[in-house]
C-alpha cells in the first residue's frame, strides 16, 4: 500500500523543512522502572554520518548518538547510558555477549531479524520521492502530470518496482548509478528521478547539484517496498528493554526533540 506521511504540525509551509511523525500523540505509553538496569549501553558504528561518525576532535557524534543520550534522559537513566561504536559485523556478537544492551544502528526489522531480537516501533522510515528541476517540479496530485514523461530510477532497485506498479504510465529509464542518475536530471535529458527520499536530499543539498532541483510530490511511504524503518534492537529474551525505548522515543517525539535532531542533520527534508 502506497500512503502519504503526516509532516510535523510546525511545518505549516511547504517551503520550510517538514519533519515525519510517526508517533500517535493521544496514544500513552506506560514509563518503564528501569532502576534496576545496571546500566544501559547502546551499541552503535562510527561509519555512517549522518547517524554516526567521527567529529574533527575524534568524538562519537551524530544523530544516533544524540537521540541515544535523548533515551537515556527520558528513562531517567542518563549517568547509567553509555555508548560504544563497533565495526557493524562485530555488532551483533557484541549484543549476545551481553557486551551491549541494545543497538542502534539501522538493522532492519525482518520476520528472519524478528526470530533474533526485540525490535522497537521505527522511529525513522524512508520514503521514496520524485525531484524534478525546480522551475518544473509538480506539486501533488502528480501521477496524471507525469503521464508519458521521462522518469530515472536505478536499474534492479526497490524504487524501480514500486515504481513500475504504482507510477506505470511514465517512460521509465533506467540507470546503473546514481551519478549518472543525477547528470541527466541536470541535463534536462529526463523530466524527473525516483528514488530514496534521504539519499535525495544529500544531493539536493550539495555541491554537485548546484540548486538545480527540488523533491515534487510526495512523500511515499510502501512497507512492502521499501521496509519498515530505523528502530532499535535489543536481544530476543528483552522485550521489556524495547519496549522502554518506545516509551522514550514517544515523549522525544511529543516534546520536539525528535523534530531539532532531524532538523540538524538532514537540513533538506525527505519528508
Amino acid at each position: 500500500m502506497l500512503v502519504g506521511v503526516q509532516p510535523f504540525a510546525g511545518a505549516a509551509r511547504a517551503a520550510e523543512p517538514q519533519v515525519p511523525v510517526l508517533w500517535d500523540a493521544k496514544e500513552r505509553l506506560p514509563k518503564p522502572d528501569l532502576s534496576a538496569l545496571p546500566r544501559l549501553r547502546f551499541l552503535t558504528t562510527t561509519d555512517f554520518p549522518p547517524f554516526n561518525f567521527l567529529d574533527g576532535a575524534g568524538r562519537l557524534s551524530g544523530f544516533h548518538i544524540d537521540l541515544a543520550r535523548a533515551i537515556c534522559a527520558e528513562l531517567d537513566i542518563a549517568d547509567k547510558c553509555q555508548i560504544q561504536a563497533l565495526p557493524w559485523a562485530e555488532l551483533d556478537d557484541a549484543l549476545q555477549k551481553g557486551e551491549g544492551e541494545a543497538i542502534i544502528a539501522g538493522i532492519a526489522a525482518t520476520p528472519e531479524m524478528r526470530a533474533k531480537y526485540s525490535f522497537s516501533r521505527s522511529y525513522l522510515q524512508f520514503p521514496a520521492r520524485f525531484i524534478m528541476p525546480k522551475a518544473k517540479a509538480f506539486p501533488e496530485p502528480i501521477l496524471d502530470k507525469l503521464r508519458s514523461k521521462r522518469v530515472g530510477v536505478l536499474a534492479g532497485s526497490a524504487h524501480e518496482k514500486m515504481l513500475r506498479d504504482y507510477f506505470g504510465t511514465v517512460q521509465i529509464i533506467l540507470f546503473d548509478r546514481p551519478e549518472g542518475l543525477y547528470s541527466d536530471l541536470k541535463a534536462g535529458k529526463i523530466d524527473a528521478a525516483f528514488g530514496d527520499g534521504m539519499r535525495f536530499s544529500f544531493w539536493l543539498g550539495g555541491r554537485d547539484a548546484a540548486g538545480c532541483c527540488r523533491f515534487a510530490g510526495g512523500p511515499y511511504l510502501a512497507p512492502e517496498y521499501l521496509g519498515s524503518g530505523m528502530t532499535i534492537a535489543t536481544r530476543a529474551g528483552d522485550p521489556a528493554l524495547a519496549a522502554a525505548m518506545d516509551y522514550a522515543l514517544q515523549e522525544i517525539s511529543v516534546k520536539g526533540t525528535f523534530a531539532e535532531f532531524y532538523l540538524r542533520y538532514f537540513p533538506v527534508s525527505f519528508f
